[in-house]
C-alpha cells in the first residue's frame, strides 16, 4: 500500500491510501488533541462523585429500573464482550476508578457514556451507576464506568478496543474480567 503525504496539511498527517480506517483515524488524532486538553480542564474542574450502587436496578420495582437498558453479551474477534441494548461494544478507560469517569468534554463526545442503570439476564458480574460530573447517572460493570466509540459505525465493531487517547488506554469489555487484547486498530493513539 503506498504511503503518501496529503497535499494541504500542514501538519505532516500521512495517509494510507484511499482506506478510510486511517482518515478516521487522522480525524480522530486531531479530535484526541483536543480531547486531552478538555480532560485536563474537567479534570481539575471535576467535583465529587456518588459511590457506585451494586446492581440496585436489576431487582427493583423503582422508575429508574423501569428505564434500564439492557446489555447484552456479542463475540467480536472471538472474545466475549458486553454490547448495549443497539449492539454496539461496550468500553472501559484505564484512568476512571469504581466512583468516577475521569472522561468528560470532548472525551464523552467521543467516547459517549452509557446511561445508566442497566440490566443483563444470564451475564455473571456487577451492574451498578455512578454520579457523572455533570449529574447524569453513567451505568458500570463490576467498577467499570461504561462507555461506546463513535469510531465503531455499526453493532458488532470493535475499532476503540486499545486505543490510547484522552489520557489513557480504552478496553471493550470482556466476560472474563480480563482486558481484551488490542484489535488491529490502536495502541499508540490515533
Amino acid at each position: 500500500m503506498e504511503i503518501r503525504g496529503t497535499p494541504g496539511l500542514s501538519d505532516g498527517v500521512v495517509r494510507r491510501g484511499r482506506n478510510g480506517l486511517a482518515r478516521l483515524r487522522v480525524l480522530l488524532g486531531l479530535s484526541a488533541a483536543a480531547a486531552a486538553a478538555s480532560v485536563l480542564v474537567a479534570c481539575s474542574s471535576a467535583g465529587t462523585s456518588a459511590a457506585p450502587s451494586s446492581g440496585a436496578a436489576a431487582g427493583s420495582s423503582s422508575p429508574a429500573a423501569a428505564a434500564a437498558s439492557t446489555v447484552t453479551a456479542v463475540k467480536i474477534g472471538g472474545a466475549t464482550v458486553l454490547a448495549n441494548s443497539k449492539g454496539f461494544t461496550l468500553y472501559s478507560f484505564g484512568p476512571d476508578t469504581p466512583a468516577r469517569s475521569n472522561c468528560n468534554g470532548t472525551c464523552a463526545q467521543n467516547w459517549p457514556p452509557e446511561m445508566g442503570p442497566v440490566t443483563a439476564a444470564g451475564i455473571k458480574g456487577t451492574f451498578g451507576t455512578i454520579k457523572r460530573s455533570d449529574g447524569s447517572t453513567q451505568a458500570t460493570f463490576d467498577g467499570h464506568p461504561l462507555y461506546t466509540f463513535v469510531g465503531d459505525n455499526a453493532p458488532g465493531q470493535a475499532n476503540g478496543n486499545g486505543l490510547n487517547a484522552a489520557g489513557g488506554v480504552w478496553h471493550e469489555i470482556t466476560l472474563s474480567g480480563a482486558a481484551a487484547p488490542a484489535s488491529g486498530g490502536g495502541g499508540n493513539g490515533y
